[in-house]
């Protein structure tokens, strides 16, 4: 019968790599293609950041008109696959 296999993770390590540039800039680019295949600027718009725990990425609705879209058309809602290549 197999041992068991005890993982010990390292804490620090991970909250580095989840911070670290490399991370924020892939969440830019797969943020920056789901506003692309939403519609674009200046109706979507699209930001990432490093946050206190880890790095963020966010779409947005930037105008009226990609807000009614959404509404009606859940666009940036099916535009999400992008965000997978």
């Amino acid at each position: 019968m197999p041992s068991k296999v005890r993982i010990v993770l390292n804490s620090a390590g991970i909250v580095e790599l989840l911070q670290s540039e490399p991370i924020r800039a892939d969440l830019e680019r797969r943020a920056k293609a789901v506003a692309e295949a939403a519609g674009g600027e200046p109706d979507y718009q699209a930001d990432a950041w490093i946050g206190k725990d880890r790095a963020r990425g966010t779409v947005r609705t930037a105008t009226h008109k990609a807000r009614r879209d959404e509404a009606n058309d859940r666009t940036l809602t099916r535009s999400i696959d992008a965000a997978r290549g």
